[in-house]
């Protein structure tokens, strides 16, 4: 029997427990012909990025309303965040206006502009997004007023959303922590507002997601799959998947 690598039994994982509850240790080191303690290890760094949570005996799956905060999650899939940030920053054209809100992959879409990009005036609800954005002389950065939520580095609320629906903007670009055939989701109600809004200000908005979110079902459901011109991410999307984002138009854009 060929032994999984790593990131394929984490992702099997993950699929399990998206059809029952609750995996046990045993059941999956027997299954993946290897240790029960590297088991145990693949569940403690899923637990780490927010995607299960651990459970006596093995794992279950993690709660619809929950995510780890942005410090966690910008550690998390670096290399394949860093290929998605730099792709979806060759779509950016001289001059254009943008709206970026905050997360670990928009993050990496700030480095990436920052980097190539020449006379944007970007809006973001975002601290970490507008300090990487600051590197950049050339750029006109506008952060939004509002609540600022700590472990998010970001501000939210009423104000945000009256700020940001005063501008228009060539392209949105915005994170999400799942994606399913149904359309966007996410677990932070404060961000679902502010992402909602910056679609509706803008011409265009491209998703940036990793694989991991692919059909990850959260407690918010953002917008339907047709509010999105595409998808930036590191690999195909399964099957079902491509095919709702095919039927709505989407293009998928690979790192």
């Amino acid at each position: 029997m060929t032994r999984l690598r790593k990131r394929d039994r984490q992702e099997q994982i993950l699929l399990e427990l998206r059809q029952h509850p609750h995996v046990r240790t045993s059941d999956l080191a027997l299954r993946f012909g290897v240790s029960t303690e590297t088991v145990r290890r693949d569940v403690e760094a899923l637990s780490g990025k927010g995607l299960l949570r651990r459970a006596y005996g093995g794992a279950a799956a993690a709660p619809m309303g929950a995510q780890p905060p942005f410090g966690e999650r910008d550690l998390a899939r670096i290399d394949e965040r860093a290929r998605i940030g730099r792709s979806a920053a060759e779509l950016v054209r001289p001059g254009e206006v943008l709206m970026i809100d905050a997360g670990s992959t928009t993050h990496q879409l700030a480095l990436g502009l920052a980097e190539r990009g020449r006379d944007l005036t970007i809006l973001t609800n975002s601290l970490a997004v507008a300090t990487a954005l600051g590197r950049n002389k050339t750029f006109h950065i506008v952060l939004c007023p509002g609540d600022f939520m700590g472990p998010e580095a970001a501000v939210y609320g009423p104000e945000t959303l009256d700020f940001l629906g005063r501008y228009n903007a060539n392209r949105a670009f915005i994170g999400s922590s799942g994606l399913t055939a149904k359309g966007i989701t996410d677990a932070n109600l404060a961000a679902v507002a502010v992402k909602r809004t910056m679609i509706r200000q803008a011409r265009g908005t491209f998703l940036l997601v990793d694989h991991s979110k692919f059909d990850v079902e959260l407690v918010a459901t953002v917008e339907p799959l047709s509010m999105l011109q595409g998808v930036v991410t590191d690999m195909q999307p399964p099957f079902l998947l491509r095919e709702a984002l095919h039927r709505a138009n989407v293009r998928i854009k690979l790192a």
